[in-house]
């Protein structure tokens, strides 16, 4: 039995699955990851190279250097005109089947929402929402992507803000639980294009008690490993293609 049949095999006997993914499950739709070759953090440009990537991503940029955390912001963070790719589409559909329970993100993006995804913590927040840092007030998409002012202001006078988890910030609370409530119950868990690097959301798969784990990522990820592990070195936009064929789901 192939791969690809052994997981129709997993996920056709399986009730409550949750899929754990990172930056890899959006490449094929044109957002680059973070940390490979051709990755956000391995990026020229003449405006960015004198700071560290994780600087231009943290809550010190943010308060000390506005306008260059906002003109990073609107040049790399802007996925507004992206679209979900097979992988986004094919979660959509489990869940639709009932038997995905929950998808937990690292990505900012909102291409699972945008595939019809509807129970989905985004433990890193969403560069989709905005809100005012001093009165709370909530923004549209668009605003600061499309305001002209360097440094967004809100009527309050306060700084609005992506509503983002940056480097030296937590993790929000109400995310963070559900993820964790949602890995402790499953009995399948999906790790897919994740390098599993970034803590402490890497952790959270370590709540996962359930029979089967199944991984898929190109790369070799650390991962202590459930006792029926299936592992799949492939593009998870492809393996998730190829599934939906066997399944007969068309995305």
């Amino acid at each position: 039995m192939g791969e690809i049949e052994k997981l129709k095999e997993l996920i056709e006997g399986s009730n409550n699955i949750v899929f754990f993914g990172g930056a890899g499950v959006s490449t094929e739709s044109g957002i680059p990851d973070f940390r490979s070759k051709d990755g956000l953090y391995n990026q020229h440009d003449v405006q960015f190279d004198m700071y560290q990537p994780e600087y231009l991503l943290s809550h010190s940029c943010l308060v000390n250097e506005p306008r260059i955390y906002y003109e990073f912001h609107r040049q790399k963070m802007d996925t507004r005109n992206i679209e979900p790719n097979n992988a986004h589409r094919y979660l959509a559909a489990l869940e639709k089947q009932g038997r995905l329970k929950a998808i937990v993100t690292q990505n900012i993006d909102g291409l699972h929402q945008k595939a019809g995804s509807r129970t989905v913590y985004e433990i890193h927040g969403s560069a989709l929402r905005n809100y005012c840092m001093k009165c709370g007030k909530k923004y549209p998409s668009d605003y600061i992507f499309e305001s002209t002012e360097p440094i967004p202001k809100c009527s309050c006078g306060g700084t609005i803000r992506p509503d983002i988890t940056l480097y030296e910030e937590g993790l929000p609370e109400d995310q963070v639980s559900g993820a964790i409530h949602a890995i402790a119950g499953a009995d399948m868990l999906i790790i897919g294009g994740t390098s599993l690097t970034v803590y402490p959301a890497a952790s959270y798969i370590n709540y996962f008690g359930g029979r089967n784990l199944v991984i898929i990522n190109q790369a070799e990820i650390n991962v202590r490993r459930a006792q029926n592990t299936l592992v799949i070195r492939e593009r998870i936009g492809q393996v998730f293609t190829e599934l939906a064929k066997l399944q007969g789901i068309e995305l």
